[in-house]
């Protein structure tokens, strides 16, 4: 027989829909915004260092050239050996980055290294191995820049990027969606909602068009 405590129990199943959907709700939106907490932060301080190109604190260039010889397996049956000549420069030079682009005719080959606000560009005498190398390197904002971009930061950073808006979305869907299930706010949510998407329409429109 059932006691009466556990008759008068409340069944977690038993919940009307909507309760469970607003725990639902607030859970997504509690534990997204607590994981990309850092990347608001982080794209909101290198957005607006974007939106002030002229701010030169921690964007300074630094330019080297060096020259040198690679070593003679470099080429093999007349063929660059791309690899063997991206680790003799590393080696050589300390480079950083990926190797972004490779070319070669019967004179000359280059190749180029890529990453975060940094650049190295080598062209090498396919006669004798001789080559000159060009880096050119800005400051840590200018990284930061340049990892907002996504530019140059290799595919991982690519996917963190994707994961990091997918993220976002969620924490301003479940906010809005949290507002709605209150009626005290659900109507000063809506309005405020399609108030800044006509704002924000019109403020792109304006931007495009100059």
């Amino acid at each position: 027989m059932t006691s009466r405590v556990e008759a008068a129990r409340p069944d977690k199943l038993q919940k009307p829909l909507r309760a469970r959907a607003y725990g639902v709700v607030r859970w997504l939106h509690l534990y997204a915004s607590m994981i990309s907490l850092l990347v608001v932060l982080f794209f909101a301080a290198t957005g607006i260092t974007l939106n002030h190109p002229e701010w030169v604190l921690g964007t300074a260039q630094t330019t080297h050239t060096y020259s040198g010889t690679l070593p003679q397996n470099w080429q093999r049956d007349g063929q660059v050996d791309w690899l063997q000549t991206a680790e003799a420069l590393r080696a050589a030079h300390s480079l950083k980055g990926r190797v972004s682009d490779t070319r070669a005719d019967d004179q000359e080959a280059s190749i180029s290294f890529r990453a975060p606000a940094y650049a190295a560009d080598a062209f090498i005498n396919r006669a004798d191995g001789s080559y000159t190398l060009k880096v050119v390197a800005q400051g840590p904002v200018a990284v930061l820049n340049d990892l907002h971009r996504g530019r140059d930061a290799g595919r991982a950073w690519a996917w963190l990027i994707d994961l990091s808006g997918g993220f976002l979305l969620l924490v301003a869907l479940t906010g809005f969606g949290l507002s709605l299930f209150f009626r005290k706010t659900r109507a000063a949510a809506i309005t405020t909602a399609l108030g800044g998407a006509v704002l924000l329409l019109l403020l792109m429109g304006r931007a495009a068009s100059g």
